[in-house]
């Protein structure tokens, strides 16, 4: 049997533009005998509570309709997934779904029966969990079918059923599993050691086909695989990008295909996680520019350098905007920087606003604005002008705050926080360093200059002010952030590592660390998207209460 991994690119609710891109890839692939698309291929994944509008499931339906018609004259069969009304009164109104249409009619549908609700997932939401497994005799080959946590109870805790065990025990010949598997650290590798066990322990072959692309902060990298019964790869297609390729099965035989290699490093799934994250969310959007405030320091310069890379030097503008603090070197920091980008930099300085915002803050409130207040006052003229250049000129502000600033409120809420997007709110500061340094290696030249690096970082709001002076040292910051966020995803050997660096750092005031992220969380309840990197970002994945008084040592 001739099956096509088809792993495509969606739009969330673009049904038209979804249906035209599976009936496409169909005529392109006619002579198959299976076309498998990813999981909610027709709406997007994840379509939230749109699904809930009353017109689109049936909008919906019409170009489901569409894609079974353009089975009717070609030998592909299509496996596709979509949102299936559930005709029961109990329970809720629908099943995340899978069908198979071949010659013009549908041969079978399959509805998810593990639904994930945990970390960004919360599909009990929406679906009710199917009842069933499915499996379908075609053209002498037993299918099984699965759809994305279907194949995970291997791996966690919640679920008592195994459709993987089920699907063997129904003696399947191969199982063909339809995923949106989104992107963080390890995932790739996990995912395909998990289900390269099941091929190898049910000794069947596994068709496994990954959504690709970014919706808002989710990224999925495809990497869909096949791998044959004794778990080895034949077939791996590429990360980050839209891929199709063939492969044959047979009960007894697999054929090998093009095996695409997996990140090399961190530095690496990061890169190219975020440039997809932000081009598809400029593009998704309807955008087509993006501007970033260039202060000379190492996080707006990894923003900046990304965009480029994604985007184009053409459509990034960069605005530098010194104060009375802002040392020179940070302004030629900037214009080294856009120089060796090819990126347009804008001078505007605020020093006169600032003034005249001092001035009539005494004149309104009778004392002078304190340190902590001219030093927001600064940040926030800076946002204002960002909008500005947003507003006028169409352009997305790119924010450029890292995890470990966003963890503690080392950020100004309606200045440096403002934006559509933030590239490197998941990259805690050693790694914004890090992504920096692979930047350079990529590009093969100090396309981010070794002055930018190796300067100590300051917000530059105050004289001669520090990042030091109110946080720990940022290799010591980052390791207590990771145990305080990410505790409980750390093995054994990752959670050592941090607390060797607060030994050897003889850090001991962590709980003030923690208390800092706890009384940041309503900040971060305002920040834009944040492209997701890690496991547990800030946003979806994270969700605690603003107004909290809990306290670990104050309840032991």
């Amino acid at each position: 049997m001739n099956i096509v991994l088809a792993q495509l690119n969606y739009t969330v609710g673009d049904l038209r533009g979804n249906a035209d891109k599976i009936i496409g890839a169909l005529a392109a692939n006619a002579d198959a005998d299976l076309v498998v698309f990813s999981e909610l291929a027709l709406t997007g994944y994840y379509p939230m509570d749109l699904i809930l509008r009353p017109d689109f499931i049936a909008a919906m339906e019409r170009h489901l309709a569409r894609i079974m018609a353009a089975t009717q004259h070609i030998r592909a069969a299509a496996v596709v997934g979509y949102v299936a009304r559930n005709a029961s009164q109990v329970g809720k109104p629908y099943f995340n779904a899978l069908g198979v249409f071949s010659a013009g009619a549908q041969l079978a549908e399959y509805h998810k029966q593990l639904l994930p609700t945990y970390n960004i997932f919360d599909e009990s939401r929406h679906f009710e969990p199917g009842a069933g497994t499915g499996t379908l005799d075609f053209r002498g080959v037993k299918l099984g079918f699965l759809i994305c946590e279907d194949g995970w109870p291997a791996y966690s805790p919640l679920y008592a059923k195994n459709p993987v065990a089920d699907l063997a025990a129904l003696a399947v010949d191969a199982i063909v599993s339809i995923n949106a598997s989104p992107a963080d650290t390890g995932k790739a590798e996990l995912r395909e050691g998990l289900f390269r066990q099941l091929a190898k322990r049910y000794q069947r072959p596994i068709i496994y086909v990954n959504q690709v692309g970014a919706n808002d902060s989710i990224v999925y990298d495809g990497h869909s695989f096949f791998c044959d019964r004794n778990g080895r790869i034949r077939a791996r297609l590429p990360g980050y990008a839209e891929a199709i390729a063939a492969v044959t099965i047979a009960p007894g035989t697999e054929q090998d295909g093009k095996i695409a290699p997996l990140p090399a490093s961190f530095e690496e799934m990061a890169y190219r996680q975020i440039l997809l994250g932000l081009r598809d969310y400029v593009r998704k959007c309807g955008f087509s520019s993006v501007v970033v405030g260039s202060s000379g320091g190492i996080d707006s310069t990894l923003t900046l350098a990304l965009a480029r890379d994604a985007l184009g030097a053409d459509n990034v503008t960069a605005i530098t905007m010194p104060s009375t603090y802002s040392s020179a070197g940070s302004v030629l920091d900037s214009q080294t920087l856009c120089e060796r980008l090819g990126v347009h930099l804008i001078t505007h300085p605020i020093g006169a606003l600032f003034n005249q915002y001092r001035s009539d803050f005494g004149g309104a409130f009778g004392e002078e604005a304190s340190r902590l207040t001219q030093e927001n006052i600064q940040a926030r003229i800076r946002g204002a002008i960002l909008m500005e250049f947003s507003n006028q000129f169409g352009a997305l502000v790119l924010s450029t705050g890292n995890k470990s600033e966003l963890a503690v409120g080392y950020a100004t809420l309606y200045g440096d926080m403002n934006g559509g997007i933030n590239l490197i709110g998941d990259l805690y500061k050693m790694e914004v360093y890090a992504v920096s340094r692979y930047v350079n290696r990529l590009a093969g030249s100090e396309i981010i200059p070794a002055a930018i690096l190796d300067k100590e970082p300051s917000a530059e709001l105050s004289p001669n002010q520090k990042d030091s002076d109110s946080l720990p040292p940022y290799p010591v910051l980052d390791a207590v952030l990771k145990l305080y966020i990410e505790h409980d995803l750390m093995d054994s050997d990752q959670a050592d590592a941090q607390r060797r660096i607060l030994a050897d750092n003889e850090f001991t005031d962590i709980a003030k660390i923690c208390r800092l992220v706890d009384n940041a969380e309503f900040k971060r309840k305002q920040a834009p998207p944040i492209v997701r990197v890690h496991q547990r970002a800030f946003g979806f994945g994270r969700q605690l209460p603003i107004a909290q008084r809990y306290r670990e040592k104050d309840d032991a």
